[in-house]
């Protein structure tokens, strides 16, 4: 973890020890990633700068690329092309002290493999702070949860974890991921993260700890659209209703390219009405070269 001023900014990367996970090199508008026993190329936008490896290198050590379809630049659609042999599901562990969990990753039709790397100083914080959480049984809500990753820490630490996300395909991921690390007890939500904040205001609903992961775009399993910068604003302010005022934490996470830390920070400053412990900063991950590739922006708190 490196500061960036005297202040709460703060770049964040997952531990090194991490050992089911590496960026081996980047560049070029791509990554090359380490996941286990399985190493793969895919696209990456904000990689502008030249690869220190050569092209036979990455050939060499890729068990699978990514291809996007021709003449496609930002968009994550195209395919993968693994090597004979590659399967296309395996399963890595994360540890970081007493937080332990395993995840099944896959080869997606959407350059992403089940997992995002760059938010385990996040899952750490969710599992220290949950911990830290008054009850006995703190109560958890991950929106936009994908295949788990939160939603792991925060069962892990004792939480009466509840997930949501609108894919149902996802939701299952995230149960296989949860029988894997040996844990149970989560609940899993399909619904979309507004539709379903506005019902927990209307039954007086409270959680120790709020996870906000939103996408760019989205939408809901009814049809119901979602756009980061016309709907983020307004979702904050219906969770600042459920989050308890006291011995309680939030977490926003936003991955949408020219986003600053500065606008995280603002938001919850906007809804919270300026909490105290406030930190934000940038995720990024580096390269066995030191590249710092940025893939994130966070604020977060606790009280």
């Amino acid at each position: 973890m490196m500061k960036t001023g005297p202040n709460a900014m703060k770049l964040l990367s997952p531990n090194p020890a991490w050992r089911d996970y590496e960026m081996i090199d980047s560049g070029d508008c791509e990554k090359l990633e380490r996941f286990g026993m399985r190493v793969v190329r895919r696209p990456e936008p904000q990689a502008l700068w030249e690869r220190s490896l050569s092209e036979g290198e990455w050939k060499g050590l890729a068990h699978a690329s990514f291809v996007r379809k021709p003449g496609q630049f930002n968009d994550d659609r195209g395919e993968w092309r693994p090597e004979p042999g590659v399967p296309a599901r395996w399963k890595i562990a994360y540890a970081s002290g007493d937080l332990k969990f395993t995840m099944r990753l896959g080869l997606t039709s959407f350059k992403h493999v089940g997992i995002f790397p760059e938010q385990a100083p996040n899952w750490d914080y969710i599992y220290s702070k949950t911990r830290a959480a008054p009850p006995e049984k703190p109560k958890v809500l991950n929106l936009f949860a994908y295949t788990g990753g939160a939603s792991l820490a925060a069962c892990a630490a004792g939480a009466e974890t509840v997930h949501v996300d609108s894919v149902r395909q996802v939701i299952s991921w995230a149960r296989e991921n949860m029988e894997l690390s040996g844990l149970s007890g989560i609940r899993w939500i399909l619904d979309d993260a507004v539709k379903f904040v506005e019902r927990e205001i209307r039954r007086r609903s409270q959680y120790d700890g709020i996870i906000l992961d939103p996408p760019a775009f989205g939408h809901g399993p009814g049809g119901e659209r979602w756009v980061l910068e016309q709907n983020i604003a307004g979702l904050i302010r219906s969770c600042a209703m459920l989050l308890k005022p006291s011995g309680s934490f939030l977490v926003l996470n936003l991955y949408s390219l020219g986003l600053s830390s500065m606008i995280a920070e603002n938001l919850l400053n906007a809804c919270f009405a300026s909490p105290k412990n406030m930190e934000c900063g940038e995720l990024f991950i580096p390269d066995r070269f030191n590249r710092k590739m940025p893939l994130g922006v966070f604020a977060r708190f606790c009280r």
